[in-house]
């Protein structure tokens, strides 16, 4: 009898750690999905967001870094990553000639510590 119920705490034990594993995995994998993973289009009618990319860092809206791979995966932080294909990408952008065209108004950063939202009412345009 102690060795039955030795061995049910045992598979308990078991099955509470595959759940615990499945729950960071999914975990992981929904904030990654998340990442800031962008195409640029070439007409403005197939774009989700029209942006313009400004000179100066203190007339932006988003600060943007560039990131070399989609994995380095920050939530709709300012981190984006340009996909080779718009079927991979979160966002479709289109950027624009005029800042009044606009609907984000972005500066490229070279530090990816310098990437955030300086004008926070525009965040939901990436999401």
């Amino acid at each position: 009898m102690k060795k039955e119920n030795l061995a049910s705490k045992e598979v308990n034990l078991t099955l509470t750690s595959l759940k615990y594993i499945l729950f960071i995995t999914t975990l992981f994998a929904f904030s990654c999905s998340k990442a800031q993973t962008v195409y640029s289009v070439s007409s403005k009618y197939d774009a989700d967001v029209k942006v313009f990319v400004t000179k100066s860092k203190y007339d932006a809206d988003l600060i943007v870094f560039k990131a070399k791979s989609k994995y380095d995966c920050k939530d709709n932080t300012g981190i984006w990553f340009f996909t080779d294909s718009k079927y991979d990408a979160k966002k479709l952008v289109y950027f624009v000639d005029s800042k009044y065209d606009a609907d984000l108004i972005i500066f490229f950063s070279e530090s990816k510590y310098d990437a955030e939202w300086r004008n926070k009412e525009k965040i939901h345009l990436m999401y």
